[in-house]
């Protein structure tokens, strides 16, 4: 429960600095003034006065973002992650299962049987 009111926090967090950058005019007159972001009439507080408003709203939620982010950093679980391939210890594959039928049944060929000859390629030869 509190992992998920911590998120829910982190993203109005994200949607309010993201909105509070884009009011921002911009301070050199690059691409905002050539859209006519930088003309200082139209803004509702004033040029200097809606700067420092935003100024401050967005390295408050600035700061707030990173908090948050570190916080849900330390209380994240790490033992329910993916450990490494490194950690892990190597032992031999566990021996093949005994066939269904017991002793009476033929025991599958292991892979380094020796081959028939060539000449009885179509004959059958039970091995030992």
């Amino acid at each position: 429960m509190f992992g998920k009111i911590v998120i829910f926090l982190l993203l109005i967090d994200a949607i309010v600095l993201m909105a509070v950058i884009l009011l921002q005019s911009g301070k050199g007159g690059g691409l905002a003034a050539s859209f006519g972001g930088a003309s200082a009439g139209d803004q509702l507080f004033g040029a200097r006065q809606a700067g420092n408003l935003l100024t401050t709203v967005t390295w408050w939620g600035a700061g707030i973002f990173l908090g948050i982010a570190f916080i849900m950093q330390l209380t994240s679980s790490r033992a329910s992650g993916p450990r490494s391939v490194l950690d892990q210890s190597f032992s031999a594959p566990p021996a093949p299962a005994a066939p269904a039928g017991g002793a009476n049944a033929a025991a599958p060929p292991s892979p380094l049987q020796a081959l028939p000859p060539a000449g009885e390629q179509g004959t059958t030869t039970k091995q030992p």
